[in-house]
């Protein structure tokens, strides 16, 4: 059920200025609050879109994207200038030449 925002027409009660209610899509918008039955109007509120986060967005906000290259090889797509480009499963270190740990 969506939630919707009502402001206080008069003063405000318990639930304060600006209190949401869920509320079918269908349902008549309220006219009075449901605590006080102070008159109150339905207001606009801000919409949040989430978009996928590109791999530099990732990494400015902390997280790691592993991809998959080959078993038990996997390429870090977010890494930062030094810092290494493959991560091998089982294996602690960093690895420089990949293709030498996967042939052993």
């Amino acid at each position: 059920m969506p939630t919707y925002e009502y402001e206080h027409l008069d003063e405000p009660c318990l639930r304060g200025r600006i209190f949401e209610v869920k509320q079918s899509i269908n349902d008549p918008p309220l006219a009075v609050c449901p605590t006080c039955k102070g008159m109150v109007k339905k207001i606009l509120s801000s919409v949040s879109i989430s978009r996928p986060k590109s791999d530099s967005e990732l990494r400015d906000l902390g997280f790691t994207k592993l991809v998959r290259r080959d078993e038990g090889v996997y390429e870090n797509v977010t890494r930062r200038e030094g810092e290494s480009r493959f991560m091998v499963r089982g294996k602690a270190e960093t690895v420089p030449d990949v293709k030498k740990i996967i042939r052993d």
